[in-house]
């Protein structure tokens, strides 16, 4: 029985070594950027990881905020404002920032998301992930941060959103300058207009 265990760890021991060392070398071949597209193998053990750092009576832990119409268009206005500038509207994290950053935004519709305990999403947000573009979104007590939560719904969501939704969202996103700038020049034509018809009222009563 000693002997077992003992290959048994050698082989473990042998096995992690050769995993690193094979990261490594596409460390040392690729460099850190951004740009590479990580390896099945990477993306294996980062998973493994990420499920291994979160303690298991939070992966366990249940979703306190009851489902309801309310929460989901609240969640999905906090998920607009907050998460779609990575994540996109629709989850698929095709967005310029989710595309070009290392690891890649997840897509959150897919199994390896939707499969994740209530707990472990809600960890994810409120903590982020170390070494990713993912913020800790969660401040003070995790006892008392209800949006996660909420976030939690909106994710499981996501797989069912509908035009309507997406329509919705979209008038939510932040606004870049670029936006702004458009918004203003419509305003002012929109306040030109209402100029040109407030003197055209005026000289019709004369």
């Amino acid at each position: 029985m000693r002997t077992k265990l003992i290959v048994f760890f050698i082989v473990m021991g042998v096995g992690i070594v050769g995993a690193l060392g094979w990261i490594g070398y596409q460390l040392f071949t690729t460099g850190f950027s951004a740009k590479t597209e990580p390896h099945a193998l990477e993306v294996f053990i980062a998973r493994q990881v990420r499920h291994l750092a979160i303690p298991i009576e939070q992966r366990n832990r249940q979703n306190p905020i009851p489902l309801s119409p309310d929460v989901i268009k609240e969640s999905l206005a906090h998920f607009a404002d907050h998460c779609a500038t990575c994540h996109a509207n629709d989850g698929s994290g095709q967005t310029p920032i989710g595309k070009n950053v290392n690891p890649k935004a997840l897509d959150l519709r897919l199994p390896d998301i939707q499969s994740m305990s209530d707990g472990e999403i809600f960890w994810v947000i409120h903590n982020g992930i170390r070494f990713t573009a993912m913020p800790a979104w969660g401040k003070g007590d995790p006892a008392e941060d209800q949006d996660s939560w909420k976030l939690v719904h909106f994710i499981r969501h996501l797989p069912q959103l509908t035009p309507e939704e997406l329509d919705r969202m979209k008038a939510l996103n932040p606004k870049t300058k670029h936006d702004l700038g458009e918004d203003a020049a419509f305003g002012e034509l929109l306040q030109g207009n209402n100029a040109a018809a407030a003197k055209t009222d005026h000289g019709h009563h004369h």
